[in-house]
């Protein structure tokens, strides 16, 4: 964590990428530290949200690739589980995507749409919103902390 760290908005970016794919990552752990060492708060953001999104983009285009055991060898996901979301999904649309930036469910999620074609505009921006309010009140909550101390 601390290297990332080190690196700035490039490590925000890196951590963010990788906790949106299926590693288990907390990228809040380097957002935080790279804010507390007085970065700027846009940069971080941007960083923040676009590394999130595209690692969230991954996953969906690997469930595109509709090769179940490849996300069970790979993504270590579950094919019932994934089964479960799939039917979950079905009928909600796209725009479930802005749920992707939920720990725990997120993967599958973005996974489960890939596989099942969703509309890539729709899942796009709905991706890409719903990981832009994470991180707007992540960082918020980090601010309205660093006041109290």
């Amino acid at each position: 964590m601390e290297l990332l760290i080190s690196y700035g908005y490039i490590g925000v970016f890196f951590a963010s990428f990788l906790a949106a794919t299926v590693l288990p990552f907390s990228s809040e752990v380097v957002l935080t530290g790279v804010l507390l060492a007085g970065a700027a708060y846009w940069p971080c953001m941007i960083a923040a949200t676009v590394g999130n999104f595209l690692g969230g983009m991954t996953c969906y285009g690997l469930g595109m690739l509709g090769k179940v055991e490849w996300i069970e060898k790979y993504l270590k996901i579950n094919s019932v589980k994934l089964r479960k979301i799939q039917d979950w999904i079905q009928g909600k649309g796209s725009w479930m995507a802005f749920f992707v930036f939920l720990p725990g469910i997120g993967d599958f999620i973005a996974v489960a749409l890939g596989f099942l074609r969703a509309n890539i505009w729709i899942v796009s921006i709905s991706m890409f919103l719903g990981k832009a309010l994470r991180y707007w009140v992540w960082m918020e909550f980090v601010y309205k902390i660093q006041e109290f101390l």
